[in-house]
């Protein structure tokens, strides 16, 4: 059922986190340490003078709501400077491991959530202001949010929805009116920037880190009590919580996190950060910091300074981590079952189970090929990786290249396949053209040519299916921070432009042909669109 299209305002949140688990019954706004608690409720601090700069037509669909006047009531609670009746703002409380090593206290700091809103189909969804103002997690911080890192999380959450992977949403993008200091790469040169609010929206943002904190001080009650909550309100197929379904649920969300991140690999995104808060408990990506998207296929890239010591998070990395996170989860989870042993470690084999089966379904996917010829096609598909990386291929223009490449290659004969590969790298490749590099990718395309003739599929059949699985658009990271510097600049468009054109990443959209383009060679080094960091 669709909702009644109704105004912001007019809205009847629930407020189910703060009615069903344990609220800190302090209001005081000063960092602190909250042992005992889930949450705490927080009010946001009102800002200067907000005005609505973006909003998702679809996200505000699924909530029934319609769009909102750039100023007035309906912008105002977007950016905290009001609440409604019907809202019951907190903080949430959590803790993580932070680049491997365990950092106690986290917590929403710059993150108040506001209530739940229906959705369609009974659903429903939590919305959080970022960059709302202080909270008692807060730590050193003052809670708010700059634009820079604001219009990232609007456009790629939004970006990521219409690729088809898993994430939270955004539902509005507000400036504040007031300047906000930071120092970008944390070396001394910080300087005030226009600062905003994001309205994102998920059924849930509890994370792993939000029951690591619990079983740190052996909070075992609360530590059940969230388990429960979140069965029963994200899982309820599962049954009613007990050990047996805690086992099930587990393993459920080992499966879940490996689909994502199968996605994660086969589109070329690299989230930047994956500490244990900045993973979901229901398996969506979360907490769009620092992070980009693969442009000369290399696994040892991340776009986070912070981590360019051990490139922990690259993107080669980003299963492993995900396991490796995973079993910090299960080691949280541990006292709610009897044999953690046998009802928690097999879900860790789930985990690398359905990643390899995901990942390689999706691969062969992109690359038009059925699953006819099991054991050639894993030793076909591993080789892709390092050819790739060998060429300095562009991950998204190649997939999209080849897909339109493919009724030529099945016509061609052998020469004229090697003809058609060079064309295809001198497109895609950002490494010297004629390079020696070049040659794995070039073998690698008269073999996974010989293996598409195969495919009793017509060719035309087989370039519509590719097309549809490969990406024309992505949010590249020099098109975000133009985007950015447009915005801090006052001109608005290509925030607008890239918003609509990442709605519709599998349609050729001719108009837009610039925003597909390979990354330009200005970009490369330009911080903002080569370097980032957890600055915002």
């Amino acid at each position: 059922m669709i909702p009644t299209p109704h105004t912001l305002e007019d809205a009847l949140f629930t407020n189910s986190f703060v009615a069903e688990l344990a609220g800190d019954p302090s209001w005081e706004n000063e960092p602190r340490q909250v042992p005992g608690y889930h949450y705490s409720r927080v009010a946001p601090t009102p800002v200067a003078a907000p005005r609505l700069l973006a909003w998702s037509q679809e996200m505000g669909a699924e909530l029934g709501l319609t769009p909102p006047p750039e100023q007035g009531t309906a912008t105002e609670l977007l950016a905290g400077n009001r609440v409604a009746d019907s809202m019951r703002p907190y903080a949430a409380r959590y803790g993580g491991h932070q680049f491997g090593n365990w950092a106690g206290q986290l917590g929403d700091g710059r993150a108040i959530s506001l209530g739940e809103l229906g959705g369609t189909a009974g659903r429903r969804w939590e919305v959080q202001l970022k960059g709302a103002g202080p909270t008692p997690y807060s730590r050193r911080a003052d809670g708010r949010a700059v634009l820079r890192s604001s219009v990232r999380e609007f456009l790629c959450s939004e970006a990521m929805h219409h690729l088809g992977v898993p994430t939270t949403r955004a539902l509005s993008l507000v400036s504040t009116g007031d300047a906000v200091v930071r120092d970008m790469f944390y070396d001394g040169h910080a300087r005030p920037e226009p600062g905003a609010v994001v309205a994102r929206v998920a059924p849930s943002f509890v994370r792993f880190g939000s029951f690591q904190i619990l079983l740190a001080h052996g909070e075992i009650d609360n530590l059940r009590a969230l388990a429960d909550y979140v069965i029963r309100h994200h899982y309820p197929e599962l049954g009613a919580p007990s050990p047996a379904v805690y086992g099930r649920w587990f393993t459920e969300i080992c499966r879940r996190t490996a689909v994502l991140v199968a996605h994660w690999q086969t589109v070329g995104f690299v989230h930047g950060v994956l500490n244990t808060d900045n993973m979901s408990i229901l398996g969506l990506t979360i907490d769009y910091g620092p992070y980009g998207w693969l442009e000369p296929y290399d696994p040892t890239w991340t776009p986070n300074t912070t981590d360019f010591g051990g490139r922990r998070y690259a993107f080669g990395q980003q299963p492993r981590v995900g396991l490796w996170n995973l079993t910090q989860l299960a080691q949280a989870l541990a006292p709610l079952v009897a044999d953690p042993t046998q009802d928690l470690r097999p879900a860790l084999d789930e985990y690398v189970h359905t990643y390899q089966v995901t990942y390689h379904a999706q691969l062969l996917a992109k690359l038009g090929l059925t699953d006819q010829h099991p054991e050639p096609d894993r030793a076909l598909l591993a080789a892709l990786p390092a050819a790739l990386e060998a060429a300095e291929a562009d991950m998204t223009l190649f997939f999209r290249q080849l897909s339109e490449a493919v009724p030529a290659l099945l016509a061609a004969d052998e020469a004229a396949v090697g003809e058609l590969g060079r064309n295809l790298l001198a497109a895609v490749s950002y490494a010297t053209p004629g390079s020696e590099g070049h040659a794995p990718l070039l073998a690698w395309l008269g073999q996974y040519t010989a293996r598409l003739r195969d495919e009793p599929a017509a060719p035309a059949a087989i370039r519509v299916a590719m097309l549809a699985c490969n990406p024309k658009y992505v949010l590249r990271n020099y098109l975000a921070q133009q985007a950015i510097e447009a915005a801090e600049a006052g001109d608005l468009t290509l925030l607008h432009t890239l918003h609509e054109v990442l709605k519709r990443p599998f349609d050729e959209q001719p108009e837009h042909e610039a925003l597909a383009a390979r990354r330009p060679e200005w970009a490369a080094t330009k911080p903002g669109s080569a370097t980032l960091s957890c600055s915002s």
